[in-house]
């Protein structure tokens, strides 16, 4: 009687942690998938979006943790041209 005691205790108790351990992983995660989104790199003027060579000012830190808080970032502006957000006028709007 006294061992099943025993063993019920500590397979609750091994079921418990183990749910204690997954709910602190998927915080931790969590944590620092908000870390990672604070990465201003995307958004930068001076960012490639090549492999090669991602940003032109701070190439060893473009895209890491070292890049929140960088001093040289400039906000992608309109005019600042790229082959992801160019798209021609309908053809409505042209002045033919």
């Amino acid at each position: 009687m006294v061992l099943q005691l025993i063993c019920f205790c500590c397979s609750w108790g091994l079921t418990l942690l183990a749910c204690w351990i997954v709910y602190r992983a998927l915080i931790d995660g969590m944590n620092h998938l908000k870390r990672l989104h604070q990465i201003p790199c995307n958004r930068c003027a001076f960012f490639t979006n090549n492999y090669v060579l991602k940003c032109t000012v701070r190439p060893e830190q473009a895209g890491t943790e070292a890049a929140i808080g960088c001093r040289d970032f400039e906000p992608e502006s309109d005019l600042t041209f790229s082959a992801n957000n160019y798209s021609s006028p309908p053809l409505d709007q042209l002045n033919l």
